[in-house]
């Protein structure tokens, strides 16, 4: 996960790039998990790296979208940054995935089309919407507050 100094300008409208341009802009493992849906290994340095960061906000590293904040991040013990709410649901979406051979609600950013993670429902997290974005750090920028 990079760690900025300032927030990224952000996208006003959907930001469209060929495979080339998105290879030449993210490195190989953002690529893969951004572009390919693929998925980070859990509880590895990102995954410390997000657990010590304090008040901030994480934008999507493929295009600068802002997509959570410190505020909605919780401690699930699964391996990978977790939230239970988007901070700008507008740059945040979801859509049924069928990989693995079971049905999830994969995450993606609204503005890129990149893939960040999936959600979960009804796991009885103590958080006010009982969700779990489970999202790869490898596709996130943080800013600190």
């Amino acid at each position: 996960m990079k760690i900025l100094s300032n927030a990224p300008e952000e996208p006003s409208g959907k930001v469209e790039k060929t495979e080339e341009e998105w290879q030449n802009l993210l490195d190989p493992e953002q690529f893969r998990i951004l572009r390919q849906a693929g998925t980070e290994m859990p509880g590895g340095e990102t995954y410390r790296q997000f657990m010590a960061q304090g008040d901030g906000a994480y934008h999507c590293a493929g295009c600068g979208a802002r997509l959570f904040t410190s505020t909605e991040k919780f401690d699930s013990k699964c391996g990978w940054p977790s939230f239970y709410d988007p901070a700008n649901a507008e740059n945040v979406t979801t859509k049924e995935d069928h990989s693995g051979g079971r049905l999830r609600t994969e995450v993606n950013c609204a503005k890129c089309d990149g893939h960040l993670g999936h959600v979960f429902a009804g796991e009885g997290y103590d958080t006010p919407t009982d969700l779990r974005y489970c999202i790869n750090g490898v596709g996130l920028s943080f800013v600190p507050a």
